[in-house]
């Protein structure tokens, strides 16, 4: 018995633990599916109304037949354990909206309403399966936040109205007359208040069984009053304190395949743009609440799937004509919080949530109509609260005004304009702000930056005294029209200037676009250039933007703009350009150095160092040989093992590396790798000769002969071979 006690432990605490889990998974699915029940009847009693009161229990069928399907098909799919599913208040508002001015009447009613449900479903899981499909998550994930906190706020706001006209009170003559009667002020009485107190309550506990329990308690209380002063559950109905429900019928199924032949296909085409705002409002919700999960839970989500899963919990729930559905933020943290994060979870709030078109509405009957409007009214200030007001704090001026106007326009107009609005106004806003950005990321001239072509010391001098007519400008980002306008007026005040440039360099690796407005700006600017004599030379310009250029400019003025693939061959045709046309200034008071005088000192060092290349190549003869190169060919190949010291004797070469830019150019008494031949690292850059070229080499072994014969001469080749390499990098 003492031997099977360890093996019978752990299976033991492994019961323990799946019991424990199982009643988590039973105490989240209770409380997430009377929840969402309780929100989903309100929000339906809200989409069938007016002209679609009759069919308000067919009306809740739907939306909780759609709630279950998209949460028990959601929550298999979605990447996050325990996911709950439901439509959204954006999403029945915008349903709402639709059933108000439905133009079918008598019969078709209903079979038209609901031929749009699955008609919103469809097309809201379409769009969402092609973000999956095509990973399109990164394109919609980034609204703008101003848009997105008024797009909720509004949503909070039409919640607030919705419940303030479902408990009675509403701004035509008949609803006003009768507000203050009894029953009425009942209705919106016990509404207001529980709705209220509802949210009060929640600010202060965060227990998840605070809104089912408060609703079945003050349910009762009410049941109890209308009994206690005499109020027939007829009289109750009629002056909307109690659900009304159909006579007797069941939830499901509200209708069957023979109702098809009744929709009212003309009044479906006229609800086109209200289906395409509620296909918007689902998606963007989508957004919001996925980011909403991520952020409350810590957990990073892949965007793509979420999007796939409500896409097919969407298609789920209009195969069954309901409305579609996204992830429900505080109901799938709950299982999270509570230890019930799996997807049984998911399972079960479906299996719950479905209960009444098992059971019929026989308990829909005895809700009363004031908690519904409660529960919408709380849910409505919660989302003010928390993007309307609170938000304030967050945010610059500029942008909660953005808020504002559309929370203002969504209740005023609608959830398509309020958002085509706010996106229009923080499109300004971002123009505005983006053409205070200055897309010169740096300025440079001659003196500052040069070529890496090998100059002789004559023009080395040209370049120094001349410099500052070279000017160069580093750009940067997208350059559109409200940046490309005052680039292009910056150049050619330029072109003003007491010291007149000879070439403008416009460096354009850093730009990672342009539009035409900014094309016909640089125009503009090259034509001035022109004009005052000075070149214009583009450095990696975009081919879009020399195609442009081609196009817009007479080809007399395009054929004069250069186009480098390179800064350094930029800068190396400006430096030709100041070489060519440099002359000598007049000094009439002979004050100004002559160019002899200017660069003696620089000369008399390039000759003692060219005097000293010569005595030790001489010394070396008989250890050195001697190699002929063609322009073009090359000295040396990337990757190509270097153990062989090359000595440039008469020509040039140029060192390029692996991109092909060059870095710098070699000449008489330059080594081509000064530590060739002691460190023979493989070469890292290619060198290939400018013009014909000769070159005195060294090998590895050659060298070693040199140490041990001739430890003095091997001691004047380190030194030179030292301050070579100190040169180069320099």
């Amino acid at each position: 018995m003492t031997g099977e006690s360890p093996r019978k432990g752990p299976a033991g605490l492994a019961s323990k633990a799946a019991a424990r889990q199982a009643v988590a998974v039973l105490t989240v699915a209770f409380v997430s599916g009377i929840g969402l029940i309780i929100a989903e009847v309100a929000l339906a009693t809200l989409v069938f109304s007016g002209q679609l009161a009759p069919y308000v229990s067919q009306g809740i069928g739907l939306v909780l037949f759609g709630t279950a399907a998209a949460c028990l098909v959601t929550g298999l799919r979605s990447g996050f354990p325990g996911a709950a599913t439901a439509p959204t208040v954006a999403t029945m508002i915008a349903l709402g909206v639709i059933g108000g001015s439905l133009t079918a009447t008598g019969d078709e009613l209903l079979p038209t309403m609901v031929a749009i449900v699955v008609l919103g479903s469809v097309g809201t899981a379409a769009c969402a399966l092609l973000i999956e499909r095509f990973r399109l998550a990164n394109l919609v994930r980034f609204f703008p936040y101003p848009v997105s906190s008024g797009f909720v706020a509004g949503t909070g706001g039409l919640a607030c109205v919705v419940a303030l006209a479902l408990m009675g009170v509403r701004l035509e003559a008949e609803a006003l007359a009768s507000l203050f009667d009894p029953l009425v002020v009942t209705n919106w009485g016990v509404g207001i208040a529980y709705g209220l107190g509802l949210y009060v309550a929640s600010q202060r506990w965060s227990n998840p069984l605070l809104m089912p329990g408060s609703f079945i308690t003050v349910a009762g209380l009410l049941h109890l009053g209308l009994d206690r002063f005499g109020v027939s559950t007829q009289e109750a109905q009629d002056k909307g304190l109690l659900f009304a429900g159909i006579g007797g019928s069941d939830l499901w199924p509200p209708l069957s395949l023979a109702d098809a032949a009744r929709i009212d296909w003309s009044a479906v085409a006229l609800q086109v743009p209200n289906l395409l705002v509620l296909v918007l409002v689902t998606l963007l919700c989508t957004v919001l609440y996925i980011g909403g999960m991520e952020l409350a839970s810590g957990r990073e989500l892949d965007w793509n799937r979420e999007f796939g899963a409500v896409g097919l919990g969407s298609l789920a729930a209009g195969l069954g004509g309901g409305p579609p559905g996204t992830l429900v933020v505080p109901t799938s943290l709950r299982s999270l919080m509570l230890g019930a994060g799996m997807k049984a979870t998911s399972v079960a709030v479906a299996a719950v949530a479905v209960s009444p078109l098992i059971f019929g509405d026989v308990l829909l009957r005895v809700v009363p109509v004031p908690l519904m409007g409660g529960v919408l009214l709380y849910t409505g200030v919660a989302m003010l609260d928390q993007w309307l007001l609170k938000v304030r704090k967050r945010l610059p001026l500029s942008d909660y005004a953005i808020i504002l106007v559309i929370f203002v326009t969504i209740l005023a107009l609608g959830f398509l304009e309020g958002v085509a609005i706010g996106m229009l106004i923080t499109i300004l806003f971002f123009v505005v702000r983006l053409s205070r950005v200055d897309v010169v990321d740096a300025t440079f001239s001659l003196r500052q930056e040069r070529s890496h072509r090998v100059r002789p010391i004559p023009d080395r001098a040209i370049l120094r005294a001349e410099g500052p007519r070279v000017r160069g400008y580093r750009l940067r980002g997208y350059i559109f029209f409200g940046a490309g306008y005052p680039l292009a007026d910056r150049l050619q005040r330029s072109l003003g200037e007491d010291v007149r440039p000879a070439c403008i360099v416009l460096d354009f690796k850093a730009v990672s676009g342009l539009d035409f407005s900014t094309v016909s700006a640089m125009c503009r600017f090259i034509l001035a250039a022109r004009r005052a004599g000075t070149q214009v030379v583009m450095s990696r310009a975009p081919a879009t933007l020399e195609k442009e250029l081609q196009r817009n400019l007479p080809p007399a003025v395009f054929a004069g703009v250069v186009f480098a693939p390179d800064d350094d061959q930029a800068l190396e045709h400006c430096e030709d350009v100041l070489i060519s046309s440099y002359e000598p200034h007049d000094d009439a008071h002979g004050t100004e150095p002559s160019l002899l005088e200017t660069v003696g000192a620089d000369m008399e060092r390039h000759l003692d160092r060219q005097v000293l290349f010569e005595e030790l190549v001489g010394d070396l003869r008989d250890w050195l040989d001697t190699r002929e190169h063609a322009e073009g060919e090359a000295l040396l190949d990337v990757g190509e093992s270097n153990d062989t010291l090359q000595l440039i004797t008469a020509g040039r070469a140029s060192v390029f590396d692996a991109a092909g830019a060059r870095h710098r150019q070699l000449g008489p008494g330059d080594a081509v790798e000064p530590r060739a031949p002691v460190a023979a690292p493989a070469a890292s850059a290619s060198v290939v000769a400018d013009e014909p070229c000769t070159t005195a080499t060294l090998t590895a072994s050659a060298l070693r002969l040199l140490e041990e014969s001739d430890p003095k001469l091997t001691a004047r080749l380190y030194r030179y071979l030292l301050s070579a390499g100190v040169r180069t990098t320099a």
